[in-house]
């Protein structure tokens, strides 16, 4: 296996403190001084400062890790809290590349932190990542995912992937020794709102610290040339039943990304070739949403509407216990996927009005609805989590 620095004789020295700090890895002999050295030179970029890229910075910084890369646009949450472990609650408000670094720092002020408080773009995704030896996915859209998996291949770069959902989480390594890359795995975005994010679905809050902790792992055996790396194969972690199991996974030759010409693939030339694919929006938002066919108001329309007496049914499409946590009132609980049967009967002269916590939930119940045949139908921006920062702050986040 390749490894990422390979002239000995250009690696950096390490101080006394450093001899003394990393002296558990000194100890082994596949890490040795020349190993530390090795880590110490290393240009690792993390996609993502949340719940993947929490573990996965702190173990990377602990080992030393010479310079490492964060890109993320977003600040600090208190729903963050329960699995970013990079931030406190000091923290909330704040950008999260900020909080990693100051985090970061206290960890190993040897190692030199690098912010992008950006978001990761087909227009800066390739400048972003050129100086960096390993690419680790932290991202949470299947957008950015694609698009870090493309950007990795034209510059030939490692691509340590790691995706939860729930209970569940998946690791790779792609786009190394001729090994598959993502695309390879998933040729293409799902079906828009298919595949709800954490936000919607939920996280155990320590299973990105599982996953997070695994691409740290192979980062590191990347950048030493150790072990047998997840080159071609798909780490399955199913935490609730704590099973771990791997899947074979092949470079396809008819891949658009890393694929051969002669077969058809490699058809990815530059990032405006699929920019398509790299936009959160078309991976979100239905496709009767993105034609103008489904109205959105946002809640303070919503509230007026409410307090003029207008006649409307409003619907509620979250989950019982999400209810349970929060809810308007004179709302109607009906869960997604009860939509088209619950609703059936509904008269189809009246106007539909429909929330859930974000706003994604409540496009494709209207969807639903739109195909039996309803056609007034609006969904409530942002759900009710927009509601309770611009109309009610009484109204419980989650």
């Amino acid at each position: 296996m390749t490894t990422i620095s390979s002239d000995a004789a250009t690696l950096p020295p390490l101080g006394r403190d450093e001899l003394l700090r990393y002296s558990r890895h000194l100890l082994l002999d596949q890490v040795g001084v020349e190993g530390q050295r090795r880590l110490k030179a290393a240009r690792v970029l993390l996609v993502g400062a949340g719940g993947l890229g929490s573990p996965t910075a702190l173990y990377l910084a602990a080992a030393g890790v010479g310079t490492i890369g964060i890109v993320d646009f977003d600040v600090v949450d208190a729903s963050n809290l329960q699995r970013q472990i990079l931030h406190g609650t000091a923290d909330v408000g704040r950008a999260k590349t900020a909080s990693a670094r100051d985090t970061l720092h206290d960890i190993n002020p040897n190692v030199h932190v690098q912010t992008f408080e950006t978001q990761l773009t087909p227009e800066n995704a390739l400048e972003i990542l050129r100086d960096f030896d390993i690419v680790i996915d932290g991202s949470d859209s299947f957008a950015t995912r694609f698009l870090t998996s493309d950007a990795s291949v034209l510059l030939g770069k490692p691509n340590v992937y790691g995706s939860i959902f729930r209970f569940e989480g998946q690791a790779s390594v792609f786009n190394v020794d001729g090994g598959p890359c993502y695309r390879c795995l998933f040729r293409e975005p799902p079906p828009p709102g298919l595949v709800p994010n954490c936000a919607e679905a939920g996280v155990l809050g320590v299973l990105p610290g599982l996953l997070g902790t695994i691409q740290a792992t192979e980062a590191l055996k990347l950048i030493l040339g150790i072990g047998e790396p997840l080159i071609g194969r798909l780490l399955l972690v199913d935490a609730l039943e704590m099973r771990f199991q791997t899947v074979t996974v092949r470079r396809d030759p008819s891949c658009p990304s890393c694929g051969d010409a002669v077969h058809g693939g490699g058809t990815i030339h530059s990032l405006a070739d699929r920019a398509q694919d790299y936009h959160a929006a078309a991976c979100d938002v239905p496709d009767a949403v993105a034609a103008g066919a489904i109205t959105e108001i946002t809640p303070a329309e919503l509230a007026a509407r409410i307090s003029r007496g207008d006649d409307f049914e409003l619907i509620d499409v979250r989950e019982p216990h999400e209810w349970e946590i929060a809810h308007l009132e004179g709302a109607r609980l009906v869960p997604l996927g009860t939509i088209p049967n619950a609703l059936a009967d509904l008269d189809r002269s009246r106007d539909v009005v429909l929330y859930c916590k974000g706003g994604v939930r409540s496009l494709r119940a209207a969807e639903a609805l739109q195909q039996i045949g309803f056609t007034r139908l609006t969904s409530v921006a942002g759900g009710i989590l927009r509601w309770s920062a611009e109309v009610d702050p009484t109204v419980p986040r989650y």
